[in-house]
This record gives C-alpha cells, structure tokens and sequence, in this order.
C-alpha cells in the first residue's frame, strides 16, 4: 500500500471486513448515515437515506449497499465516510485492515499488543511534594546566604519583619 491509494481504493479493501465486523450494528449504520446525510447531502440526499435506514432490510444488506453507493459516488464521498467513522467509532477506525496496514509499515517492530496512548511530556515522575521541598530548600539557602551578616538583617528590619529570614539562623537551618 503506498501512500498516493485514496480512500476510494481503501473503502474497496475495508469493504470486507466492514460487512463481518459485528461492532458495526444498526445503531452507528444509523449515525452514519446521518451525518453523512445533514454534513453533506451532496453525498447522500434525504431519499437515500431513508433507503439505507429503513429498518425493514437488514443491517448487512443496508451496509452493503452504503457501501457500493458511496463506492460509486467516488473519493470525497469514501473521505467522508472514513472521518464518519472515525468520529462515530474510532474503535472499528483503528481496527481496518488498512488502517493496521499503515501502522506496520511506518513501524515494523508493531507487534499489536501496545496501546495507542497520547504522548505525554513528563519532566519529573516525583510529583509535586518533591518540587515544594526543592523549592523552600533554595529559598533558604538563598535567604541564609543573603542575610548570613546580622548589619544586613538590621536594615531590612521594616521588609522583614514578618518573614522567614526574621528568624535565628539555627531555626532556618532546622527547617533545611
């Protein structure tokens, strides 16, 4: 499979295992065929959808026939069956033979047991205790260094009075 097949030619070779897929119940036929019908009726017209939702013809029979119709009406009407199906049921999406073929080809080593999971940018796995008490011991160290003569702490007197720095040195290396 390369990467210029449209989704015309891939509606043609999901077609198949979207018939014997189970998932697939009248229910999301249903939803499909709605969206497709209220997104773009260009697609699919009012009458066309009351054809493939009539509940009289059975689910198998009506997906069927979705499918040879949007296969006829070409590659924008496959498109948008695709980015139905995959808003609707992202499970069956992923599941297309086409879809696992994709996957395989950029990643050779997929052996289909790993979960497909958004990235996540973790800095620290420590939380955020770790992060509090890293912090408060620069601040001391900061405030020990900054006020370790007692003439500097004397002229500060009005800023510090209600601060940490107020305290004895002992206390400040206690809390470290």
């Amino acid at each position: 499979m390369t990467d210029i097949d449209g989704h015309h030619e891939l509606l043609q070779r999901d077609a198949q295992f979207l018939r014997s897929d189970k998932r697939l119940d009248t229910e999301l036929l249903d939803r499909l065929v709605l969206q497709l019908n209220r997104i773009y009726p260009q697609i699919l017209s009012d009458k066309e959808a009351h054809r493939f939702r009539d509940l009289s013809v059975s689910t198998e029979a009506r997906l069927a026939e979705l499918l040879k119709h949007l296969h006829g009406k070409g590659e924008e009407a496959c498109g948008e069956f695709y980015r139905g199906l995959h808003i609707l049921a992202e499970d069956i999406y992923c599941c297309l033979p086409t879809r696992v073929m994709q996957r395989e080809m950029a990643d050779p080593k997929w052996t289909g047991t790993r979960a497909i999971y958004p990235e996540r940018c973790v800095l620290n796995d420590r939380g955020p205790v770790f992060f509090l008490s890293c912090l408060s011991l620069v601040v001391v160290a900061a405030m020990l260094y900054y006020y370790r003569d007692n003439e500097t702490l004397l002229h500060a007197g009005p800023f510090l009075h209600r601060s940490a720095a107020r305290l004895s040195n002992d206390v400040l290396i206690c809390y470290a």
